[in-house]
C-alpha cells in the first residue's frame, strides 16, 4: 500500500499517539495546531509534542520493539505546524484525524474549517469518544468522506480502532480507512453510530459493577482487580465475549442471569431478549453449531484445541505455567 500523508488536527494527547503509530509505520505525519497562538506559545507546544513523541518512541525501543538508534529516523517523519499554515498542510493530507477537545461546538468549528480546506478525495475522521458521527457530519464539507475513528489510549499500543460511519459515508471510504489502519498494525471494527460505541459501552458497565462490589463489601479493590486480570481479562483476551457465550452455551447464560437478577434483586442482570430468542430457535452455541457465530462446517475439536492452546500461551506469558509435580522415583542401587 502506498504511503498516505497523515494529518492530525490538534497536537494534544490523541494526535501525538496517532503520530507515533503512523510515523513508526513509515508515514509522513503532520500535527496541525489548529488554535491561533502567539509565536512563542506555538514553539513551546511544538517542542512539548515532539519531546513527548520522542520519549514514547524511546520507551518502546526500550521494550525491545525496535533499535533505539532508529528513533531519530522515525522522528524525522513527524512535523508540527501552526494554525497559520493550516491551508497548505490540509490540502496535502490524504487522511485527517481530528483530535480537538471533546466539546461539540469546538469540534464542529474545527471540522467545518478543516473540511473546507481539504482535497475532495481526502478522508476526514473524528477521533471523538463521545460524539456521534451524524451530530457532526452536517457541518462537514462533503460528508460522504467523513466518519468516526475512535482510538483507544494509548493509541500507539492498543490495536483496536472503532470505525463508525454516518448516514452519508461512502462504502469505499470505510474500506480505504480500514485498509490503512490494518497496514499500520491496527484492528478496525465497524460499528453503528451508537452512544459508547462498543468498548466504552461494555467497559462502563464492568467498571461501575466493580466499583459497586467494593461499595457493597463483596471483596477488596485489590482482589477484584486480581479477579479481573486473572479471570475476566485472561479469558476474554482469547475468546471474544459473544464467542464465550457460544462456548458455554446461551442456556447457561440465561440460567445465570435469572439467578443473579433474582438474588441481587436487580433487573440489570436480566438476559436480553436476543438470548431467549436464540434458545427458542435452538441456537445455543457450539453444541448446536450456531449461536451468535456460525460453527457449521467447522472442525469443533480442532477449534477448541486452538483456543485452549492460546489460553496456555497466555498462562506462559503470565509466568503461571508450571511443570507437573511428579512422584519421586527411587534411584537404582549400584551393584
Amino acid at each position: 500500500m502506498a504511503s498516505e500523508r497523515i494529518l492530525c488536527l490538534g497536537a494534544g494527547r490523541m494526535g501525538r499517539g496517532i503520530a507515533v503509530c503512523f510515523a513508526y509505520a513509515g508515514h509522513e505525519v503532520t500535527l496541525l495546531d489548529f488554535k491561533p497562538r502567539e509565536r512563542d506559545a506555538f514553539i513551546a507546544l511544538a517542542k512539548s509534542a515532539l519531546t513527548e513523541i520522542r520519549s514514547t518512541l524511546t520507551t518502546l525501543a526500550g521494550f525491545g520493539l525496535f533499535d533505539a538508534a532508529d528513533v531519530t529516523a522515525i522522528m524525522s517523519r513527524v512535523s508540527v505546524v501552526p494554525e497559520t499554515d493550516a491551508a497548505p498542510a490540509l490540502v496535502e493530507a490524504d487522511i485527517v484525524f481530528e483530535g480537538v477537545p471533546e466539546v461539540v461546538e469546538t469540534k464542529r468549528g474545527a471540522l467545518a474549517r478543516a473540511s473546507a480546506l481539504m482535497r475532495p478525495d481526502a478522508i476526514l475522521a473524528s477521533a471523538t469518544s463521545t460524539i456521534l458521527v451524524d451530530d457532526l457530519s452536517f457541518i462537514v464539507a462533503e460528508p460522504e468522506r467523513f466518519l468516526n475513528a475512535h482510538w483507544l489510549n494509548p493509541a500507539y499500543i492498543v490495536p483496536l480502532v472503532e470505525v463508525s460511519p454516518g448516514r452519508s459515508t461512502r462504502a469505499e471510504v470505510i474500506a480505504r480507512l480500514n485498509a490503512v489502519l490494518e497496514s499500520v498494525g491496527k484492528v478496525p471494527v465497524v460499528c453503528a453510530p451508537s452512544p459508547g460505541f462498543i468498548v466504552p459501552r461494555i467497559q462502563a458497565l464492568a467498571m461501575n459493577e466493580a466499583a459497586r462490589m467494593v461499595e457493597e463489601g463483596v471483596a477488596s479493590a485489590a482482589d477484584i482487580d486480581k479477579a479481573v486480570k486473572y479471570g475476566f481479562g485472561f479469558r476474554f483476551g482469547v475468546l471474544g465475549m459473544l464467542e464465550f457465550i457460544d462456548w458455554r452455551g446461551g442456556d447457561v447464560l440465561c440460567q445465570a442471569s435469572r439467578y443473579l437478577s433474582t438474588a441481587l434483586n436487580s433487573p440489570r442482570y436480566a438476559a436480553p431478549e436476543i438470548i431467549e430468542r436464540k434458545l427458542r430457535e435452538g441456537r445455543t452455541g457450539l453444541a448446536t453449531g450456531q449461536g451468535f457465530l456460525d460453527y457449521r462446517g467447522l472442525d469443533i475439536p480442532a477449534y477448541r484445541r486452538a483456543r485452549l492452546g492460546a489460553l496456555v500461551e497466555r498462562l506462559r506469558a503470565e509466568g503461571l505455567a508450571r511443570p507437573p509435580v511428579l512422584p519421586e522415583r527411587g534411584v537404582p542401587e549400584k551393584d
